[in-house]
This record gives C-alpha cells, structure tokens and sequence, in this order.
C-alpha cells in the first residue's frame, strides 16, 4: 500500500511536468482514495480503461492523454461526465502526464522507443522527441522490421531514404509536422505515430524515410514504465490494460 500523494509527487519530480506548455493539466486529475494497492496504467483515459480500473479493484488510474484538454472548451459535456461517473462512484483517483512523458530522457516514450529499436545513443529532438543513432548502419528494411515488431503493428513506411539507416528522429504521437526538422538536421529516417497527407512528397523529395507506426501503438511504453516504477519503488500492483487503436 502507498499513499496516493506520495505517489504523484515522484512523479511530478520525475517528469517535471511544470516545464511544459501543454495542451492539457499534467499530475493528478482526478483525486481519489489516499491509499493505493493497485495501479492501472493504459494510452487515453476512456471509459473502456475506467471501467476495467473497476474490475482491477483499482485505486488509482494512470494516463498519457487524460480527460482534460484545451480545445476541448469549458464545460463538462455528456462523454466527459460518462467517463468521470464510475471514478467518483469507486473513489478511484486518475493521473496523466502527456508532453512529459514523451519528453523525458529515460522513462519517455521516445527514449524507450530508441532503445527498443537499437540505438546505442539518443540526444533530444524537436523539444520532446529522441534522436538516435545505431552503433553501425541499420539497413532500412531492417529498421521497418524492427519498427513492426517493437509497435506490434504494420507501420505506414514511406522509403525514400537511404539504404542504411544511422540516425533516426523519434517523435511518438501525432507529430509529423517535425518532419521537416529532421530533414533540416540530416537524419536518415523519422519514425512518428500519425502520418500527414504532405509527407509522402516531402519525404521522396528530401530523400529521408518516413515511418507512421500508429498514435497509439508508440505511446504504450512510457505509462507502462511510470506503472512498473510505482511497483518496484513502492510496492503496488501494476496492471498495463490495452485498449488498442488503429489510429
């Protein structure tokens, strides 16, 4: 058992949410019970997530993309209240940290993602994103590979780079309009999660390789690490609960 403030202020303190304009509140959003024994972690706070909190008996419920967002305008509306309704019925509290989590150096989606695919090295990109590099040249197809297997998904690959790969520019989520930073610093491939309808020309034209691996599909790795942390430091029950997205 821990105490669910005590929790959240090791969180706050490794990801330093407050270094980031974000799009959303980062930290706790919902309070719930003081005392956790079981954590669930998932993407996108959803009812599909809370509602398998409740079966899990969960006290605490840990999110990249939480309930509340700046374009979504002020007001609770039908889906928010929805989603709110058996957290405060079970007293079960939910966190979120978005930019944050892509962002930090060890714990972040981009950095676990680097790591995953090979990459000896990774210095920060575009703000919240990774840049790696492989110790020797990945051939490209080899890359893709790694990419499908990592993601447990078939990417949207546009090869128009080179045939070995030394240095990728990661940005998880939908962050294709990097891509013309990672032309501008020479790297071989950019792997995000949404691709846009430019891309596919940008990419041919500057002669690097585009990889769209799924919003969802590259942003389990973070909130799955922060859950395994909780555990390990403080003895809680960490359950990770897919609910899969194609987008």
């Amino acid at each position: 058992m821990a105490d669910l403030h005590q929790l959240i202020q090791t969180l706050d303190g490794l990801l330093d949410p407050d270094a980031f304009d974000d799009l959303g509140p980062n930290g706790l959003q919902v309070p719930g019970r003081e005392d956790v024994r079981r954590v669930v972690t998932g993407v996108t706070a959803q009812r599909a997530l809370v509602d398998r909190a409740v079966e899990e008996e969960a006290e605490l419920v840990l999110v990249h993309h939480g309930l509340f967002w700046s374009f979504d305008g002020v007001g609770l509306s039908p889906l928010l209240a929805e989603r709110l309704r058996p957290l405060f019925k079970h007293d079960i509290g939910l966190a979120a940290y978005h930019l944050p989590l892509d962002a930090h150096p060890e714990v972040g989606n981009n950095a676990l993602l680097a790591g995953a695919l090979g990459c000896v090295d990774h210095v920060a990109f575009a703000g919240i994103g990774r840049g790696g590099t492989f110790a020797e040249p990945v051939a490209a197809a080899d890359l893709f590979a790694r990419v499908r297997a990592v993601t447990q998904r078939e990417p949207l690959v546009f090869d128009a780079g080179p045939p070995e790969v030394r240095r990728v520019a990661i940005v998880s989520g939908g962050a294709a309009s990097r891509l013309p930073q990672a032309i501008a610093e020479g790297y071989d491939a950019f792997l995000t999660g949404e691709p846009n309808e430019n891309v596919m020309a940008d990419a041919r034209e500057a002669g690097i390789h585009f990889i769209a691996a799924g919003h969802y599909a590259t942003e389990t790795f973070g909130v799955r690490r922060l859950g395994d942390l909780l555990a390990d430091r403080f003895g809680v029950q960490h359950r990770f609960v897919a609910v899969p997205n194609p987008v």
